[in-house]
This record gives structure tokens, C-alpha cells and sequence, in this order.
């Protein structure tokens, strides 16, 4: 869907054209020095635009005047796209209210299911999210409950029965240790931290797809179950794995170019000043890796919602992030904050809680950090892990897609195409463009 012009207020025409009188006879706009002159239905003297008078209150054969109600005033703000003289549900034809409905005055824009169809505060953003989970926390965390026992209970066993025998970290917490026994213990932990970062990213990958169709349609009032929502997302399941793969890797290589130089410098002798280059190049690309990441942050819901490819899904985040990077950001940023907090709440306690229940109790869960966790440790701690996840799912998921949603009715006039599908009256009843979840 494409930005459109709006069209010209009423009663308004060009300089020096001709302007039909009552009759329909045209009329010069300027009389010339041998035309008689003739009355004008308009002042000379118009007064300031702000004190235009109501239409009820308007003389015989006046024609109303220009003013917000015309022009396709987007409730919240002018949006780009959104022409017309005052289109469905703002007071136009086909609205509630006929022509000429409160005119200067914001219209309440239709709300046919967790948000309001017009562009989206940051409030109103998380509240979606949050209603979303409220409204059809059958299917919301049922989703999240079996994706997050599956997740934990595939971490439990891999580091009971792997992790806790192969991986020796104690040489880390040993002055005396070796330069090569510190890389093993080092390799052994990066190795045990990918492993689990793997396996919770497949869990991740999958909520935040079905939690996207669940959350699309939750816009337009309509549930679906957790059936449909599988229906849905099993085909881009793959591309949307390829895109969570791809967005880190890109991330990786741009800070390994920002920190070559200085390697390279540490290479040919000069360790202090390649240790220094290494640590501004790292901050740069950092920067960058931050910018690129909060360009392509929406990808995953362009590639749910129209069925894109990896690189096409990347292509839309960009056009949508355009113009508000630093909005985007902050929202993301607010949602990780709050979903981390709600899980450090819920999930802190679980781990204190195995801690003591541990063979050692709490000082000797202290001592042997790092080493062997113990089965109770593993599944009390799981249980706590499966509770925060099944809140911080759809939050995550919801944000990212209401702010996808919120940028296309900003950029593309969404809104009206979410209003046919939803059935709101005076829309149509079919999307011209691509809905999601319709």
C-alpha cells in the first residue's frame, strides 16, 4: 500500500482559473478592467482561519468552509496516505456521522480488538500486548507453557547428563592455572553456554511465531487457537530460523571487522597500541551492530505477516524503521527492561529456593559455582525458568508485532485495510492490501 495525496479542500481553485458562479456560468477569478464587477458571495476580507464558523451556523448559499474535519484528518494526527474528505469513521461518507460530523474535533477511532486503529502510543503499544495475553491467555500461554517446557526440559537433560560431566570450569577460578587449562575451561564454558543459547533460540523462534498470528489476529478481535496459529506459522517457520540466524551473524562480523585492525597490530609487535585500536574499533562496530539490529528488528513480523523472504522480510523492517530509529529503539528497548524485570522476579526466587534445597545447602551452592548443579538445583530452577518465560514470551513477541503494526498504519494507512477485515462499519468489507491475520 502506497502513500496517497489527500485531496483539495472544497470550494478552493487555482489562481488566475476560472470559477463557475451559481449559474454555472465560469467567471474570471480576478474581474478585468471592462467587466462590470460583480457581487461575491465571499468577503473581501476573510477572517483568520481559526474562526471559521460551525456548519450549523453557516448563511444561505454559503458554502462551508476548510477546516479540520476536511482533508482526511487521521484520528491522533495527519498520517501520510490517509486522503479523502474525512474518510470512514472521521465524520466522511459512510461514517457514523455523515458529512460534516464534528468538525475541528479528534474522532474516536474504531477499536474492533486490543488496539485502537490509528497510529499507537507507547502505552498503547504495551497495553496491546499485555490485553492480548489478558483477553486469550488460553491460547497465549498455553503456546508459551508448552514451548517453555519443551526448552527446559531439553536444557535440564543436556546439562545433567552432558554439560556437569564434560565441562571443567574450575580452572578459571584458579590463580595458578595454566594457559592451556584456562583455555579449556574456557572453551568448555562457551561450548555448554551455546548449546543452551541454541536450544532456548529454537524455543524462542517458535513462541515468537505463533505468538505473532495469535497477536495479529487479537488486533482484529477475532481469536484463534493454537491449532491455527501452527497452521499458520509452519511454512516461514524455516525462513524465520534462517533470519534468527542470519541478524547475529551479521552483528558477528561487523565487530570482528571493527576489532581487526588492532588484532592485526598485536599480531606485527605492537600490542599496546593494536589493545587500544581493538577497543575502539570493538565500541564502533558495536554501535553500528546496534544501529543494523534496530533497522532489522522488525523482519520477523514482516516475514510472518506477508509471507516474505529472509531477505525481502529484511528489506520491509528497514523501510518501516526509517525515520524513527530512536522510537523504535526506545520502545524495544522498554519492553526487553520490563520483561527482564518481571522474569528476574519471578525467576530469582525459584533459584535461591534450589539453592538451598541442594545437597550443600545455600554457602555450598556458593562455594562450587560453576561446578556441579545437582538434579534439584536443575528442576526447581526449570520450573522458575518455565514461569518467566511463559510471561516474558508474549510480551516480547506482542511488542515487536503491535510496533510492526503501528508502523504501517503510520507509513501506509494499515488501519483502514485492518478495519475491513475486522468488519468495523462504513470500511468496505474487503482489505485492499495485505492484513495481518486476515
Amino acid at each position: 500500500m502506497n502513500d496517497t495525496p489527500g485531496w483539495a479542500s472544497p470550494g478552493s481553485a487555482p489562481s488566475g482559473e476560472e470559477v463557475p458562479d451559481a449559474s454555472g456560468t465560469p467567471q474570471p477569478a480576478e474581474g478585468g478592467a471592462n467587466q462590470p464587477e460583480q457581487p461575491s458571495k465571499w468577503s473581501k476580507e476573510q477572517p483568520p482561519p481559526g474562526q471559521w464558523s460551525a456548519p450549523g451556523t453557516q448563511g444561505p448559499g454559503q458554502a462551508p468552509p476548510p477546516g479540520p474535519g476536511w482533508g482526511g484528518q487521521h484520528p491522533g494526527g495527519q498520517v501520510p496516505g490517509h486522503g479523502g474528505w474525512g474518510g470512514p469513521g472521521q465524520g466522511g461518507p459512510g461514517g457514523p456521522s455523515g458529512w460534516g460530523a464534528n468538525w475541528g474535533g479528534q474522532q474516536s477511532a474504531a477499536k474492533p480488538g486490543v488496539i485502537p486503529l490509528r497510529p499507537l502510543g507507547v502505552g498503547e503499544i504495551l497495553d496491546g500486548a499485555v490485553s492480548t495475553m489478558r483477553t486469550y491467555w488460553r491460547t497465549v500461554l498455553g503456546i508459551s507453557l508448552a514451548v517453555a517446557v519443551v526448552t527446559q526440559i531439553a536444557v535440564i537433560l543436556l546439562q545433567g547428563f552432558l554439560l556437569d560431566n564434560s565441562t571443567d570450569t574450575a580452572a578459571l577460578n584458579d590463580p595458578s592455572a595454566t594457559v592451556e587449562e584456562l583455555s579449556r575451561a574456557l572453551g568448555d564454558t562457551l561450548l555448554s553456554s551455546g548449546l543452551v543459547l541454541l536450544i532456548t533460540l529454537l524455543g524462542t523462534i517458535v513462541a515468537t511465531a505463533l505468538l505473532t498470528s495469535v497477536t495479529s489476529r487479537a488486533v482484529l478481535g477475532k481469536p484463534v487457537t493454537t491449532s491455527e496459529a501452527w497452521r499458520d506459522a509452519r511454512p516461514q517457520l524455516p525462513k524465520l530460523f534462517g533470519l534468527t540466524l542470519l541478524l547475529p551473524l551479521i552483528a558477528t562480523a561487523v565487530l570482528g571487522v571493527g576489532v581487526l585492525p588492532g588484532l592485526l597490530m598485536v599480531a606485527a609487535g605492537s600490542s599496546d597500541s593494536g589493545a587500544v585500536l581493538a577497543g575502539l574499533g570493538f565500541l564502533a562496530a558495536g554501535f553500528v551492530a546496534l544501529w543494523l539490529m534496530v533497522r532489522f528488528s522488525l523482519a520477523s513480523p514482516a516475514l510472518m505477516l506477508e509471507k516474505q523472504g529472509i531477505l525481502k522480510s529484511m528489506s520491509r523492517s528497514v523501510k518501516l524503521v526509517r525515520g524513527s530509529w530512536w522510537r523504535v529503539f526506545g520502545i524495544q528497548l522498554l519492553a526487553t527492561i520490563i520483561a527482564n524485570i518481571v522474569a528476574s522476579i519471578i525467576v530469582i526466587p525459584f533459584a535461591l529456593i534450589a539453592a538451598a534445597l541442594s545437597g550443600d545447602g545455600f554457602a555450598g551452592f556458593l562455594d562450587n559455582a560453576g561446578g556441579d548443579l545437582g538434579w534439584t538445583f536443575l528442576i526447581v530452577s526449570g520450573i522458575g525458568s518455565v514461569i518467566g518465560s511463559m510471561v516474558t514470551f508474549p510480551i516480547t513477541a506482542g511488542v515487536t508485532v503491535l510496533l510492526y503494526i503501528d508502523r504501517r498504519i503510520r507509513r501506509e494507512a494499515l488501519d483502514l485495510d485492518l478495519a475491513r477485515a475486522a468488519g468495523v462499519p462504513g470500511y468496505g468489507t474487503e482489505a485492499s492490501g495485505t492484513t495481518p491475520g486476515s
